[in-house]
Formats: C-alpha cells, sequence, structure tokens
C-alpha cells in the first residue's frame, strides 16, 4: 500500500503541523483546502479544493481520488472552528452553523470514504474533538461548539463498532487550547506555555496511525491545562 494521507484543513495552524509532520515521515500528502479561498499548502504533495462541509463535493473528490491514488493509510480530519455562546444565546442558526464546520465536514469525508477503507480492510480516521465537549463546566460557554464536537467523539464510536472485525481504525484527538496565532490573538493575556501545540497534536496523530495496537482511542491532550 502507498503512504497516501489524506488531509482536511491544511492550511490552518493545526493542518500545517500535521502536513509537515507526515511529510517528514514519508508520507504522499493528499491536501484539502477551502474553495476560493487562495490557501497554499507548502509541504503538500498535491492540493485539492473541497468543501468538505458539502457532501456531493466529498462524494466527487472520493470518486476522482480512486482513479489517481487508488489506495489510502490514514484521513486527517482537520477542518473546524470555535465560537462562543452561552445556553440562552445560542440559535438554531448558530448550531447549525457549527454543525456544518465542525460535524459534516468530518462526517462527509469519513462516510464517502468509509468503502475504500473497507475494501482495504484497513486504515486510520483521525478526528478532532474539543475539551469543551466532555466538560460541561466549559461547554457552557460555548454550546454550539461544544454540541458539535461531541457529536464527533459520538460518531468515532459508531464508526468503531461498523469496522471492528477489520484493520481499520478510529481515534479522536481533544486538545484543551491549542497554541494558534489566532488564538493567542484572542487571549493575549493568556500562558501560553501551558496551550498544546499544533506539533503534538501531529506527533500523536503519526503514533496513532504507526501502531496498530491502538485502536479506537481518545488521546486526551490538555497540555498544562
Amino acid at each position: 500500500m502507498s503512504r497516501n494521507i489524506v488531509i482536511t484543513g491544511a492550511a490552518g495552524a493545526l493542518g500545517t503541523a500535521v502536513v509537515e509532520k507526515f511529510k517528514r515521515e514519508g508520507y504522499h500528502i493528499i491536501a484539502l483546502v477551502l474553495p476560493g479561498a487562495q490557501e497554499h499548502v507548502k509541504e503538500a504533495d498535491v492540493c485539492y479544493e473541497v468543501d468538505v462541509s458539502d457532501e456531493i463535493s466529498v462524494v466527487e473528490f472520493v470518486k476522482e481520488y480512486e482513479t489517481q491514488f487508488g489506495d489510502l493509510e490514514a484521513i486527517a480530519m482537520i477542518v473546524g472552528g470555535y465560537a462562543p455562546g452561552t445556553l440562552e444565546s445560542t440559535t438554531q442558526s448558530d448550531l447549525l452553523s457549527m454543525l456544518r464546520l465542525n460535524f459534516f465536514s468530518a462526517f462527509s469525508v469519513a462516510n464517502a470514504f468509509l468503502p475504500l477503507m473497507k475494501k482495504q480492510l484497513r486504515g486510520t480516521f483521525l478526528f478532532v474533538g474539543a475539551r469543551a465537549a466532555l466538560l460541561p463546566e466549559e461547554g457552557k460557554h460555548a454550546v454550539a461548539y461544544a454540541l458539535s464536537k461531541r457529536l464527533i467523539g459520538a460518531f468515532s464510536e459508531i464508526l468503531a463498532e461498523e469496522i471492528k472485525d477489520t484493520d481499520i481504525r478510529s481515534h479522536v484527538f481533544v486538545p484543551s487550547i491549542l497554541d494558534t496565532p489566532i488564538n493567542r490573538a484572542a487571549m493575549p493575556q493568556a500562558d501560553f506555555s501551558k496551550w498544546v501545540s499544533p506539533r503534538d497534536v501531529a506527533e500523536a496523530m503519526h503514533y496513532a496511525v504507526n501502531t496498530a495496537a491502538l485502536r479506537n482511542m481518545n488521546f486526551n491532550l490538555y497540555g498544562g491545562i
């Protein structure tokens, strides 16, 4: 099998770290970026513009992928975003926005690639969760975000049951606060040393992909928080 990895959200801070790590380890990087955003992924072997929250666009991409590349070792679903909001201030529109960005973007990609993974009987799904989805005392400050990320964990559990008789694996990586330029600008008074480096998440993803004994794990990456 070729060492192909698909990485969504590849131009963001976490996506860039994941691209760089897997590239250093000899993987063939297929990067997905937002259509029209003119995003460039320097280390990628090939880059596609795909709206990963749009089911039809993803299905068309997967058809193209199978024609061009055939097999797949891993998918890192990095696309996502944060929005604050209390329970009383959260509207259905807020929730739909977060679901589209954080959940549908992962669900559509994983679901579309599942038949290929089943055909291979191997491969690894890499999802990104959030600590706010696990801890209500944090989630209450970002309700739509927390709910959308909680669905990631639930989906991974259902997926794990679906693939339990194969060598396909599904892992969820749960950071507290990622040390990114956007987060630093939003919280300039915070102690950045306690935050989680995107490089550490990338290292954990690489370890999970290359450790067959790990099956359907949650990796809690909380740093000093």
